[in-house]
């Protein structure tokens, strides 16, 4: 169902420090950087092997990514896993009794089509199934 793990998303702070922490000090290089309005992030997507690191900062307090970072920090927010379709996938999932979040596809970074897992049917992880722009 899910090919391949295609990001680890990371909540943070100050995005131009973390960037350089990563890009700078882990030498993972950036390879891309957009505002996501729809999911109220500004987010830079940097490569790591086959995968990405991406990070995530809010555009406001009220964001999904501004609550967590006000009750958790920084740090890890969600794993994403690619698919090849994001309407199967989550056809196999609600079938399988896993609670969603989104129910529908909405809009990723690079185009993608994504979608939310909740946690709480997923091991306490909040995971995002992604399908990669053509």
């Amino acid at each position: 169902m899910l090919d391949r793990i295609d990001h680890v998303g990371v909540a943070v702070e100050d995005l131009e420090a973390s960037i350089s922490l990563y890009e700078g000090t882990l030498g993972m290089p950036a390879v891309h950087r957009e505002v996501v309005a729809e999911q109220g992030v500004e987010a830079a997507l940097l490569d790591v092997g086959d995968g990405h690191v991406e990070l995530l900062s809010p555009l406001a307090e009220d964001t999904p990514v501004g609550r967590f970072l006000a009750r958790k920090g920084p740090g890890l927010h969600h794993v994403a896993y690619a698919v090849a379709d994001i309407e199967a996938t989550l056809g196999q999932l609600t079938g399988a009794g896993i609670a969603l979040i989104d129910e529908r596809p909405r809009t990723g970074i690079r185009g993608s089509r994504v979608a939310f897992l909740h946690p709480r049917s997923t091991g306490g992880v909040l995971t995002e199934i992604v399908e990669p722009h053509a």
